[in-house]
Parts: C-alpha cells; structure tokens; sequence
C-alpha cells in the first residue's frame, strides 16, 4: 500500500511597514516545492522576492473641478450628440442598407442601428414616407431594420407613418402588434398622432393591441396636457369608445360581449380622456339584465378616472 504524498508545498511570508495608517512598504518572500516523481523528498523548489515602498502621495485630486451650472440630470437612453448637419431621406435609405449588409450579431450593426433612430427623428412625414417606399425591403435573414426603427423614433412623424403601413396591410402581424405595443411608451405624445391613430379604431375587427395601445397613448397625453377633454382628437377616440357601448353596454350575443368588455378595458386604460362616459360607465354597471362580467367591467374602467368625477350613483343603494 503506497502511502499519501504532499505533492504542492508553498509558503508565504510578509513583513509590512504601517505609519499614520498607511502602508509603507511591504516585504514578500514566497517559495513552493514540487514533490511529484521525486527522490527522497526533493523536487523542484521556486522562491519569490517582492518589495514594494511608498514614494509619495497624491495630494490634488484626479479629477477635474466643474461648475455646478454645467451640470444636468439626463436620462441615459438613446443620447447622442445631436448634429446641425441636416438628415436627408437619402441618407437613411443609404443607412438601411448597410444595416442590411452588416453582421447581424456585432457592434457595428448596433451603432448603425441607433444612428438610424436618431436621423429617422429629423425627417418630416414626406421625407419618411419615401424613405419607406424605397426601404421597405427585407434583408437576407429576414429582418426589415426600418420597422424595428420606427417605434423607437417617437415622433409624431413616425407614429403617423406607422399608423398608414398598419392600415395598408403591408407589414406581418407580429409587426403590427409590436407597432401598436410601441404607442404606450411614447414620451411625448401630440394631438396629431391620436388624431391619426383615431380612425383604426373605427376599423372593422380592430385588434385588441389596438385598442390598448391608443387608450395607453391618449393617457399619456392627458396626463400632460391637462385639461385635455377640449382637444378635438381626444374627443373623437372618446366619441368613438361609446359608441360601443350603447348607452348601457345591453349585449345580444357572445361576439358582443367581448367586444364590449375589450371597450370597456381600453376606457380603463384611457383614464381621465374619457372621464366624460362616466354617466354610461354608471348605466353599463347598474343594469340588472347585464352579465356580471360587463358591469365589473365597467366598474373597473373606473379605475383611472379621478375621484372629482361624480360616480356616487355607480350602484343604487341596497344593490
């Protein structure tokens, strides 16, 4: 029986010099020995000296002085440096195929990509329309780098372009669905884009995310510009939600009733907008004869409606 063998033996040994709570200098000696296939105990042996002393002590500090007035908070998404240099349509359309010609997975396609947002956010609707004609293509794996821009580009130019390329039908669903995902997270909505996006909704078999997506957007612009029930365009997706819902959300059958429960989603979802369907928000949830999931519903449409907006006859007393 063959008996256990240390095979690695090191050793480390300091000696350090601490004045005014600050390390000096500091002496290292460390050695290992190597026993394997060796005789008799010997091996090879390695020993290393390190010495290190303090000349001196930074007194300044590295960085330079600003003056507070330089300063401001920013958020860290998509900035850039914006440039006086004017975009042209040809330029993007130009980018767009170099999007399409780089690596699909590198830094450059990245940065392209940004740069595309950015100069998609200095053209005019005419400019990006006929940028849209003559890139609408896809590239070789599939991917069409324009309709991933566009939600990213906010403007009220773009939320217009992609309102019509929903309506032309030109681009798949998933695509459609991701535009209308986009509405929500705008960061500065305007009266032209609920006015344009207003009218999909007057289409027939309007998606669920269309629905969503515009109530989300009109909420975002009410909670900035308020009062906001004057503007012609918020009243006309108000308009346009009740008119679903009748004047008590009576159904008559099961299509009806989810079409209405989606309205009545969309209205939560709209807020202080459509403060004024209170009264048939009221209706819709005091009807006896409505199923129970319309008049919690409506009840839930609330939700966003501030409490200065008379509800008090929501539910007769003793209901």
């Amino acid at each position: 029986c063959q008996s256990e063998q240390q095979i690695l033996s090191s050793k480390l040994e300091c000696v350090q010099g601490v004045k005014d709570g600050v390390l000096g200098e500091a002496e290292c000696t460390e050695s290992s020995r190597v026993t394997l296939f060796s005789q008799k105990g010997s091996g090879a042996k390695t020993q290393t000296q390190s010495s290190l002393k303090l000349f001196w002590v930074e007194t300044e500090p590295l960085y330079k002085k600003v003056d507070s007035e330089d300063l401001y908070v920013t958020g860290m998404l998509y900035e850039r440096e914006e440039s006086e240099k004017e975009v042209t349509g040809g330029e993007v359309t130009e980018l767009v195929w170099k999007l399409c010609l780089a690596h699909s997975a590198s830094f450059e396609t990245a940065d392209l990509f940004m740069t595309l947002v950015f100069e998609l956010r200095h053209l005019s609707l005419e400019a990006l329309k006929a940028v849209w004609q003559r890139s609408s293509f896809k590239c070789r794996d599939n991917w069409q780098p324009l309709i991933d821009a566009l939600p990213s580009c906010a403007t009220e130019a773009c939320v217009v372009l992609m309102k019509e390329i929903i309506a032309s039908g030109e681009v798949e669903e998933d695509k459609v669905e991701y535009f209308f995902w986009s509405f929500s997270f705008v960061p500065k909505p305007t009266s032209g884009m609920i006015e344009s996006l207003a009218t999909l909704l007057k289409s027939p078999g309007a998606s669920q995310s269309c629905f969503l997506g515009v109530t989300a957007l009109l909420h975002r612009f009410c909670s900035a510009y308020n009062p906001c029930d004057g503007v012609p365009a918020v009243q006309s997706v108000v308009r346009t939600l009740g008119k679903f819902l009748g004047g008590n959300c009576a159904v008559q059958d099961s299509e009806q009733l989810s079409e209405i429960q989606l309205v009545l989603k969309a209205i939560g979802n709209a807020g202080l907008a459509a403060a004024s369907l209170a009264p048939v928000l009221s209706a819709c949830a005091s009807l006896k004869s409505n199923p129970i999931e319309i008049r919690l519903a409506a009840i839930q449409a609330f939700r966003r409606i501030p409490c200065s907006v008379r509800v008090s006859d929501l539910l007769p007393a003793g209901d």
